[in-house]
């Protein structure tokens, strides 16, 4: 997955053309330890269109899938994918946040899985499909919902929140600190007409930002776009949910990898990966208890990054951050 930068692509080429799954190796060599014997089951959180888990399958001839979506569409194009792969693949539609239910429902009560992977951001089909409204490089309908057949949309967003909470969500979620400025003539715009098309905003944008700011830093529109899809999609409460249960649903000696690609998702998984690694005992305890003993072991030093042939190769990589933890004990947030 990725953040919203890059360009609409050709909607119209099957899934295993159009994504490119960013750092798969790395994340493939870091789950290895705990997903290459025989009978391992892996959960790829973020399903998207595939390419992580028919790496996975590919590589580990002795592994079984369960890969969650919240979008129907990307259900169905990652199936066909992978239909090739019979059993040892298995769809959940849900978001990643029941991670622990989906587990169980697949692999029966107390059930534990071997390794999680978690791809963050919005998926390259989200991208790649212009009628979705994520992308605002095309004109489309102001939706931006990773799953489309609930929630309220970009548009209704607009339409119904208060100057005040427009301002918290583009400060909150995108960083944008021409917020009151875009809130405001967001507002006296919608007044005459309701904002319905990505255009439509992006034009709100541009005018609302000062000339120089518009001419660094890349497309205005992009913090404003990702601060209403996280608002929209409720990504951040999602992810911290879902960490927490991540970490329980794994045994011990399961691997939990992350790829986050902006500083809120980043800032969350270092937290709580922190948090798991770090002893709550006082300092200078001559003998740990276990229940105050860490329960990961991180796998990355920081975060790692792409490289540059990785990123000329895969430009949706060049903002992402990896970050790795191995469960060494039976999970237990000490915070």
């Amino acid at each position: 997955m990725c953040d919203a930068s890059e360009p609409v692509r050709d909607s119209s080429r099957p899934a295993s053309e159009r994504h490119v799954p960013v750092l798969l190796r790395e994340c493939l060599d870091m789950l290895a330890p705990a997903i290459k014997r025989p009978g391992a089951v892996l959960v790829d959180g973020t399903l998207g269109m595939g390419g992580h888990t028919e790496g996975a399958l590919e590589r580990f001839e002795g592994l079984t899938v369960i890969g969650i979506d919240r979008d129907p569409q990307a259900i169905e194009l990652a199936s066909a994918r992978l239909e090739r792969f019979g059993t040892r693949f298995r769809a959940v539609h849900t978001t990643y946040d029941n991670i622990d239910v989906a587990v169980e429902e697949q692999l029966g009560t107390g059930a534990r899985v071997d390794g999680v992977l978690m791809d963050l951001g919005v998926s390259s089909l989200q991208l790649d499909e212009a009628d979705r409204g994520f992308a605002y490089s095309k004109d489309a309908p102001l939706d931006m919902r990773m799953d489309a057949t609930s929630g309220q949309s970009a548009a209704d967003l607009l339409a119904t929140s208060s100057e005040g909470e427009l301002i918290r969500i583009l400060r909150t979620y995108g960083e944008e600190k021409f917020a009151p400025r875009i809130a405001r003539l967001i507002i006296r715009r919608r007044d005459d007409a309701p904002i319905t098309r990505t255009g439509e905003l992006v034009g709100i944008i541009r005018e609302a930002i000062p000339a120089p700011a518009r001419r660094t830093g890349g497309n205005p529109a992009k913090r404003t776009f990702q601060a209403l899809r996280v608002a929209v999609n409720d990504e951040l409460t999602i992810l911290e949910r879902a960490l927490p249960r991540a970490l329980s649903s794994l045994r011990v000696g399961g691997r939990l990898v992350v790829e986050s690609y902006q500083s809120l998702e980043d800032r969350i998984v270092k937290d709580v990966l922190r948090r798991g690694s770090t002893s709550a005992a006082p300092p200078g305890l001559p003998v740990i208890p276990d229940e105050m003993a860490p329960s990961l072991r991180l796998l990355t030093k920081g975060a790692n990054k792409a490289d540059q042939a990785e990123q000329d190769h895969n430009p949706r990589s060049a903002s992402v951050r990896l970050r790795g933890a191995e469960l060494i004990r039976e999970w237990k947030d000490l915070a």
